[in-house]
């Protein structure tokens, strides 16, 4: 294998570690289960570096995403993104229904030796004090289970160390265009107790200004959607609601909060322990999309836009030898809590349920409790009152995971890694729809149906029409393994595979306000998710193995050729809305279940280091066929319980991807990374979800994205100074696959740049963040009904001071 410093495989590998001598930073990685660096394994991975990280300034998971050309994401603001890997992209479910209805996503995200996956709601870990960041392309099913069907995220952190103190702060200011000012502070220190001890402490506070309006404006029930249903024409009034209280400028700042914990203790020469808390907060206000149809940069919301995610991490990991065996035990405990409120005013206009929430003479309850004779209703005399709608959402996460693997001695001929892992996920869910109207209009609170399973069988408050109480479940134990043998001094072969056995249960109940009720208070009008739509009290199961083949060859000691053949998939569930009859005859019943949806991918890669060391060139081209796909649909006018998923579709992926770095002089590196993905959809199998037509690209994925980034430094009278420029592009990219709902999304290129100084333990930067002040259209989407635009932070100056001892 590679003996040599070496390239992280990266998409922007590392910084010159010194100017006298100039040389490429290797990044350790543990990408198979083991330690090594990430030039010399048959992996497609590209790493950020700890040096890599502090060069480019990488903090929350937007500045991943921003680094990794083959990296996307469904993101509508911190901590409610969906990644893809490889063009592996269908689209995000909308964060109010993640918890209940959200799938479980194909690119798994680690933090350390655990999955902190979540449907819709990626973990948005800050990066501070982090080791490294390992992108693991393509199916990796075999090592890491259900959710690497796409590939892997790893975020790594930095853990104590033995016998060496130190500390260091960082800091930064910065000033957005039109926009508010950010803020951060971090610090850690590393404490030797003793030749056996450590411990490890890391905090972090950063405050991100906004850059989004809330402007005036007035929302009207359109009566050309919301008709007098009983006469045929538009009702005799309709309502406005202003947003007066709500206006105001870059109402859209967040903030990340936390800490991590750590000791390492040398048990004997042959056994340590590692333990590990980690904490963090994040917050915020407002929208990160905007809608082009209000302003640049500006929205008109009627309900308060509020985020408040907050988990906690405790991790152990007992790693010794028993003879030659290297034993590895690994688990980790997380509890998660979100709870967040969203503007839902504009589903007043999105189809065919609202009035009865909403207008007068649609709805028997306020016929009943007002005493009206229907008999008395004149043409047009319905009244349509506050449209003002909102949803107030709380999950609850919780995963234990547990991993016991060894590992046979690296410098044998035959090598294996094996494991038993075991993971048990739940995902508690309450989603509150408030209608400012129904208080008016007769509808009594509401509790959940009777069901000795709630999360909650407190009554709601008064406006709250429907709601969710829905756990959902996942638990799974598997067997996994990884057995190469080296043919001969240049070819290995690897086999490896994966059996798991998981069990995914839904109960709960979703309730309806309406105008039959019992008392004050409405009882048993909804959905129990044990007996209703085909739905009952046993859990869906699924077992299978998973299979991945590797032939590596060694061309000389510089160059590696491999190619891989490895299959990825991700576990079905239930339908929220399965077994619903449809209001239109033409439009089938909606499944209780989807499937799983599975992938093969066919591999070829290459790793090189070449002109004495000062260029490294790595890529892959591959070939994916995706079937089944598991597809979304948000449907208001057929089905009554809105949203469901089905295995709508198969898809074919062409795709290369490369990286370079090139040290060109002892004071310039350069750096280049690039992805072209051909995605198409080869076959139409959904009968619910009217999807793109055959032959259409897959969403969220350009063509083509690359990044390029040059660093320079010098000497300047005592002082070591550098400068830094890099330049992101991204092509054209379609935001659905829906067809209803597909809109293009323009290609853009973005810069950044940054100037500084160096000197014994210190740094001073300023630099510029997106130069053009670039709006890049991230995601178009219309979650909450209203057709708006993620896009990219404005225009950012700044400046950052660190220190290390």
């Amino acid at each position: 294998m590679f003996q040599r410093k070496a390239l992280a495989g990266a998409i922007v590998a590392a910084s010159i570690s010194t100017l006298s001598v100039a040389q490429i930073e290797e990044v350790i990685v543990t990408a198979t289960k083991r330690s090594a660096s990430a030039q010399d394994i048959p992996v497609a991975i590209q790493a950020l570096g700890q040096e890599s990280l502090k060069d480019l300034n990488v903090g929350n998971f937007d500045d991943v995403v921003r680094n990794f050309p083959n990296l996307t994401a469904g993101s509508r603001g911190p901590g409610q993104a969906t990644m893809y890997i490889r063009g592996m992209a269908v689209e995000p479910i909308t964060v109010m229904l993640s918890g209940a209805q959200g799938t479980t996503p194909n690119v798994a995200l680690y933090l350390d030796e655990q999955p902190v996956t979540a449907p819709g709601r990626n973990l948005d870990i800050y990066a501070s004090d982090i080791a490294r960041v390992e992108v693991l392309a393509g199916p990796q099913g075999t090592l890491f289970g259900a959710s690497s069907q796409a590939g892997t995220v790893r975020l790594i952190t930095n853990k104590p160390r033995i016998g060496e103190f130190g500390a260091g702060v960082k800091a930064g200011i910065a000033d957005t265009n039109e926009g508010e000012m950010s803020n951060s502070v971090e610090g850690y220190i590393n404490i030797p107790v003793n030749d056996s001890l450590a411990f490890r402490a890391a905090v972090y506070n950063v405050r991100r200004g906004g850059y989004i309006d809330n402007v005036a404006g007035e929302f009207t029930t359109d009566p050309a959607i919301n008709p007098d249903s009983n006469v045929g024409i538009s009702a005799a009034s309709y309502d406005s609601a202003a947003n007066t209280l709500l206006v105001e400028d870059d109402f859209n700042d967040s903030y990340y909060t936390g800490y991590r914990l750590g000791a390492k203790m040398v048990l004997n020469e042959d056994w340590d322990l590692l333990l590990q808390y980690s904490s963090q907060e994040l917050g915020s206000d407002g929208v990160f999309d905007y809608d082009p149809e209000v302003g640049d940069l500006e929205v008109q919301r009627y309900f308060p836009d509020e985020l408040t995610d907050e988990f906690e991490q405790t991790s152990w990991t007992l790693q010794g030898r028993l003879d030659a065996l290297e034993i590895v035990y690994t688990g980790a405990y997380l509890e998660r809590e979100i709870d967040q409120k969203i503007d839902y005013t504009g589903y007043n206009n999105a189809g065919g349920f609202v009035a009865y929430y909403t207008c007068t003479y649609d709805n028997p309850a306020y016929i009943t409790n007002y005493g009206i004779d229907p008999s008395t209703i004149t043409p047009g005399g319905r009244e349509c009152r506050d449209p003002v709608k909102g949803f107030i959402g709380h999950q609850d996460h919780s995963r234990q995971t547990h991993e016991f693997r060894i590992n046979t001695p690296q410098d044998k001929s035959l090598r294996l890694t094996a494991g038993i892992y075991y993971d048990d996920f739940e995902v508690e869910t309450q989603d509150d729809y408030y209608y400012a109207a129904t208080p008016e209009l007769g509808f009594a609170p509401n509790a959940p149906i009777s069901y000795s399973r709630s999360i909650n069988d407190s009554t709601r408050p008064v406006g709250i029409a429907f709601f969710n109480d829905i756990t959902r479940t996942e638990e799974q134990i598997a067997v996994f393994g990884e057995l190469s043998y080296d043919l001969t001094n240049q070819l290995t072969a690897t086999i490896g595979a994966r059996y798991y056995e998981l069990e995914s249960d839904y109960y709960g109940s979703s309730n309806f306000a309406d105008g039959i009720f019992q008392g004050s208070v409405n009882t048993d009008r909804g959905r129990d998710y044990d007996s209703s739509g085909g739905h009952s009290t046993d859990p869906l199961e699924f077992d299978d193995v998973i299979p991945k083949f590797t032939l590596t060859y060694m061309m000389n000691q510089d160059t590696m050729v491999y190619g891989t053949y490895s299959e990825g998939y991700r576990p079905g569930g239930f339908n929220r809305g399965g077994g619903l009859a449809s209001t239109n005859p033409a439009f089938p019943t909606v499944s209780t279940t989807y499937d799983t949806d599975d992938v093969v991918n066919y591999e070829f890669g290459w790793k090189t280091t070449l002109a004495g060391g000062n260029v490294q060139f790595n890529g892959s081209t591959y070939f994916i066929e995706w079937t089944d796909m598991q597809v979304s649909r948000f449907d208001p006018e057929n089905v009554s319980i809105l949203t469901f998923i089905e295995n709508a579709a198969d898809s074919e992926i062409f795709g290369i991807e490369m990286d370079a770095v090139w040290v060109a002089s002892q004071n310039l590196t350069l750096f280049a990374a690039l992805s072209y993905n051909d995605t198409e959809i080869t076959e139409i199998k959904g009968q619910a979800v009217e999807i793109a037509p055959e032959g259409s690209r897959l969403p969220l994925t350009p063509e083509f994205q690359g990044n390029v980034r040059a660093r320079y430094e010098w000497s300047l009278n005592g002082y070591d100074a550098y400068w830094q420029l890099a330049v992101q592009h991204a092509g054209s990219s379609y935001s659905s696959i829906v067809e209803e709902e597909r809109r293009e999304q323009d290609g853009y290129t973005t810069s950044d740049a940054a100037i500084g100084l160096n000197k014994d333990n210190w740094n001073v930067e300023f630099f510029v963040e997106n130069l053009s002040d670039e709006r890049a259209e991230l995601f178009i989407n219309n979650q909450d009904d209203i057709e708006r635009i993620t896009t990219n932070r404005p225009r950012t100056m700044g400046m950052r001071f660190s220190y290390d001892y």
